[in-house]
């Protein structure tokens, strides 16, 4: 199992939980007929090549990708070791599957969000913040294929400030040029490298005033006001699911893409009282699950 930041630890939940139950509910004991391998690459792009080649070279039998930076690296270690990826948003369009329905060669598994859900996250930023009119957008653009975030914005009257970090030395910066450019809130592309710093970012949106939501409700669990997507949990019992076809004969490349069904609104009310908010009555009627 191949991951780009630590162990998750503390607030956040065991990011493992879901797919270790799938496992044991279709017959899979660790230490009798399973054994899952970890590799963390501590944040550092530059090793998850040299992580990914060790996994192949123990010849496991399936590498669980966690999100695009993994896949970039698993994908580059083999194209004949089955891979079963949780992440991303577009698989056709990034190039690591034909359709969505038989994506070809080795590669298969879950998408952690879809285009369309950026514009669902939006409205809920501005729901949150009525006269929301200019939105931070953090991303690390060699993580994701493409930001196609302009209709949805122009649709609901928003100005768009897309703010770009590559390493965790950029966060600061960006932060500041958000704030520079009168930013009512910041809306973070929960890719690898902003995962793996989801607590400095929520900081830094703290700090700055800044309302701040994204695809990932662990991101909410340490201090991002709002997060709306994907169940991760659920995604994880997906996975075992494909694991199991893979280990019983199926090949990947045969094995439908699947995108999240179980949406999740969180919002975090410590932190809205901290930054003086009270988010509106109609929004909290949506929430799922609230962070006192």
């Amino acid at each position: 199992m191949l991951y780009f930041g630590t162990a998750l630890s503390g607030v956040d939940p065991d990011p493992n939980a879901g797919f270790r139950q799938g496992m044991r509910e279709l017959g899979y004991v660790e230490g009798l007929n399973l054994q899952l391998d970890f590799r963390h690459a501590e944040g550092r792009p530059d090793r998850m090549g040299a992580l990914a080649a060790e996994l192949v070279q123990m010849k496991v039998d399936v590498i669980v990708a966690g999100g695009p930076v993994p896949l970039a690296a698993a994908r580059q270690a083999t194209s004949t070791i089955p891979i079963v990826v949780i992440g991303g948003s577009d698989p056709v369009r990034a190039g690591w599957a034909q359709t969505l329905a038989r994506p070809g060669g080795n590669v298969t598994g879950m998408t952690v969000t879809f285009p369309e859900l950026a514009s669902k996250q939006l409205e809920l930023l501005k729901q949150a913040v009525p006269d929301l009119v200019r939105v931070a957008i953090l991303v690390a653009p060699a993580e994701i294929e493409e930001l196609r975030l302009e209709a949805g914005a122009r649709d609901l009257g928003l100005q768009l400030i897309t703010l770009e970090v590559q390493t965790s030395k950029d966060f600061e910066a960006a932060f500041q040029a958000a704030s520079a450019a009168r930013a009512q809130g910041v809306y973070a592309i929960a890719t690898n490298t902003i995962v793996s710093q989801r607590k400095r970012v929520a900081e830094l949106a703290l700090n700055h005033r800044l309302p701040s939501i994204s695809e990932l409700t662990l991101l909410a669990n340490v201090g991002f006001l709002m997060g709306y997507g994907a169940d991760l949990e659920a995604l994880g019992r997906r996975a075992a699911t494909y694991v199991d076809k893979i280990l019983k004969g199926a090949r990947p490349g045969d094995l439908p893409i699947e995108r999240p069904t179980d949406l999740e609104l969180v919002v975090n009310l410590k932190t809205a009282r901290a930054i003086g908010m009270t988010l509106p009555e109609a929004l909290m009627l949506r929430v799922q699950r609230v962070i006192e």
